[in-house]
């Protein structure tokens, strides 16, 4: 079976709610990551089989197939087509199994893979609350699962209350590792880890001056452990908090994904290989366990232990998830995003995938590690596993 790798990897610095990237239209911004990745790896864009890419609230601007828009936003010609992947918080990781798949099976040589999420511009649940606003209904009241799950309201923060408290997580617990996420975040940054893989994005301004947006824009630098500890929890009696959860965010994420000859005919070099991707579905009601039953069949699959990888990045959609994560698979905290996550970086949705694989990439090059490992919680219930071997 031929093999798949990757070839380059970039993502644009996080933008928070109404920032530096809000004024960038969806299709701008994913366009733009698009030349990035052209820019970084010198390839034709015209030998680009396809454009993979994730996007989770596909409504308004982000709607029409917003990979094919962010391709005809960008200096690709028009022979190059795109698709969009709704697998919910993990449609970027998702987008980048589909090109690995496509690769590895010889029916596409070179892939683009990532994702793009305007969360300040699309909201969260537009196309939900929209729909429901158009008395189109809702998703989750078919007869079917009404009578599988009865009284029940699939929620995400539910679901992260019912996973703290399954694991025996404390609120202590969870406002430690949001507080050492901005702490991680801003090393990372002060040190310059970030400046290999972020695309620099130059946006207008309201006052006509230009800014050229080149860091992640919602680390706290003076994040306050005390300060944490005094908010209120988002729901009463709760654990979670607004620090405890993921940050809305803007951004986009893109690689490229291609086979030994995609690699020949293109003069690029292999920087990693995918060993192994799996996907499970799980409890959708708890909803954000998935990553753990993923990573044990990925691990298994391998012939791995986890003992064997270097680093590993589980998305911090919220604390508990890679807090349990690790207390159930037995990782390393040392090892789990050690450059911060979602609660200090921002979780641009349907980029997110793509945002940390190029993130691990780095980070497996920066420290000469061999193996590294990403998951991600997902909506319904569902979660994503891939490890990637970096080759010397």
């Amino acid at each position: 079976m031929a093999e798949a790798y990757i070839a380059g990897a970039v993502r644009t610095a996080g933008g928070r709610k109404k920032g530096y990237l809000s004024g960038v239209h969806p299709a701008d911004l994913g366009g733009r990551t698009l030349d990035a990745l052209v820019e970084k790896t010198g390839i034709d864009p015209a030998k680009v089989d396809d454009v993979v890419f994730g996007c989770v609230s596909q409504s308004g601007e982000q709607s029409g197939n917003i990979a094919r828009n962010c391709v005809l936003s960008s200096g690709f010609p028009e022979s190059v087509p795109g698709t969009s992947v709704d697998r919910q918080c993990g449609s970027g990781q998702q987008a980048i199994h589909f090109a690995v798949q496509a690769v590895m099976s010889g029916t596409q040589d070179l892939v683009i893979a990532g994702g793009v999420e305007s969360m300040t511009r699309v909201p969260m649940g537009s196309s939900i609350v929209d729909a429901l606003k158009a008395g189109h209904g809702q998703p989750f009241n078919s007869q079917a699962m009404v009578a599988r799950y009865p009284g029940v309201q699939f929620s995400q923060f539910t679901g992260a209350e019912m996973l703290a408290k399954k694991h025996g997580l404390s609120r202590e617990e969870l406002d430690e590792f949001a507080y050492a996420s901005h702490v991680k975040a801003a090393r990372a940054t002060e040190e310059g880890r970030f400046e290999r893989e972020i695309a620099a994005i130059t946006v207008t301004l309201e006052d006509g001056s230009e800014h050229v947006h080149a860091k992640d824009e919602g680390i706290r630098y003076d994040a306050s452990l005390e300060k944490m500890q005094g908010l209120e929890p988002l729901n009463p009696g709760g654990l979670l908090t607004a620090a405890s959860s993921s940050q809305i965010c803007d951004g986009a994420s893109a690689l490229l994904i291609a086979n030994e000859r995609g690699l020949t005919e293109n003069g690029l070099k292999p920087r990693a290989r995918f060993h192994t991707l799996t996907v499970v579905g799980d409890d959708p009601v708890i909803m954000l366990e998935g990553p753990i039953p993923a990573t044990q069949k990925a691990l298994a699959r391998a012939g791995l232990k986890i003992e064997d990888f270097d680093v590993y990045e589980v998305n911090e959609a919220f604390a508990p998830v890679p807090l349990s994560w690790a207390k159930v698979i037995g990782a390393d905290r040392d090892k789990l995003n050690v450059n911060g996550g979602a609660m200090a970086l921002g979780h641009p949705l349907g980029a997110t995938g793509g945002k940390l694989m190029t993130t691990l990439l780095h980070e497996l090059e920066r420290i000469d590690g061999r193996y590294g490992l990403l998951a991600i919680c997902e909506g319904g219930g569902t979660a994503n596993c891939t490890i990637i071997e970096r080759l010397v």
